[in-house]
């Protein structure tokens, strides 16, 4: 039985449908994220989700309850945001327990939840700081402690990383992910960063204009995109149509295909000739634009040495993996 159920869900803003059909169900313990562009519907679905925007029609079931009616403080829902909107004036410790103050805990056990927060980001030695004391990546973690503190039956994160740097992020990311599984809690991730989707769920929910255009586990989104969208949103998969795939497979092709660029094999020697136009270092991975049979590809290939660099105007053969071929709509 599902531990949320959103069914036929509609929200519009003046006029304008954000999304009009909303309908997606998510398991206890889950932890699922919403990807997609920016103004595809997600940040607004999630928001729907935790009361702080109305729906026009439609259910949202918690735990077999219907908390559409219901004020964001009778859901029992946890929420991080991008920004982390603590109170300056207050203490790390005087933030977490802010919630809870709010359901009129006592002291001695707000006390002791706080503690137990604070300990679960890793941050119990700075109880006694304030928000201008802390790092961004410390402030967002109090964010969190202070939406776990609450014991949530349900915890929604609106893009909360997408303003730290790239090592931070990665780091933090990590800790959720560990924080989510340690405690069971049912989570709704909100990112449109492709890599902390595939990195941290259970199941993705791509979004679209309003719609959840494919839904599943991180292979079967990036191995098996059901159309051009989710091809190109997912991964950098090289999209021909018909006819330059009939003509690069040399065989006929009556639909749009996607080649993932690591399918895409260089050699020395092979049938399929190839010309190197440039290509670009992307760490461990060298990003490479070829020409072969007069269509252009994007391959990668791991960058093991700097003596395998193919430069600019090299002839080249490519080998693709018939297995990552993939029909799209």
């Amino acid at each position: 039985m599902s531990f949320i159920s959103v069914q036929n869900l509609k929200k519009t803003y003046a006029g304008t449908t954000v999304f009009s059909d909303i309908n997606c169900e998510i398991a206890k313990g889950e932890f699922v994220t919403l990807l997609g562009p920016s103004g595809c519907g997600k940040s607004t679905l999630l928001r729907c989700i935790a009361g702080l925007t109305p729906v026009d029609s439609g259910k949202i079931l918690l735990d077999s309850q219907d908390i559409v009616p219901l004020s964001p403080q009778k859901r029992a829902i946890g929420m991080v945001f991008q920004s982390y909107a603590l109170f300056p004036n207050m203490t790390v410790e005087q933030n977490v327990a802010f919630g809870l103050k709010m359901q009129k805990v006592n002291p001695d056990d707000s006390h002791k939840r706080v503690i137990e927060a604070l300990k679960l980001v890793e941050l119990h030695d700075f109880a006694a700081r304030y928000p201008h004391q802390l790092s961004g990546g410390q402030c967002q973690r109090v964010a969190l402690a202070r939406s776990l503190v609450t014991r949530p039956r349900l915890l929604l994160l609106d893009e909360p990383l997408s303003a730290l740097d790239a090592r931070i992020r990665k780091h933090l990311r990590e800790q959720i992910r560990a924080i989510q599984r340690e405690l069971g809690l049912t989570t709704i991730f909100v990112t449109h960063d492709q890599e902390e989707a595939l990195t941290m769920s259970d199941r993705i929910f791509l979004m679209n204009q309003g719609k959840i255009v494919q839904s599943g586990d991180a292979e079967s989104l990036y191995t098996a995109p059901v159309d051009v969208f989710a091809a190109g949103f997912i991964g950098n998969y090289n999209l021909l149509d018909a006819d330059a795939a009939s003509r690069l497979l040399q065989r006929p092709i009556n639909s749009r295909i996607a080649i993932r660029p690591e399918a895409i094999e260089l050699r020395a020697e092979g049938e399929l000739d190839a010309l190197i136009r440039g290509h670009s270092l992307l760490g461990n991975v060298i990003r490479y634009r070829v020409e072969a049979r007069g269509v252009e590809l994007v391959v990668d290939v791991l960058n093991r040495s700097a003596a395998d660099l193919h430069p600019e105007g090299r002839r080249l053969s490519l080998s693709i993996d018939p297995s990552a071929l993939c029909e799209v709509a």
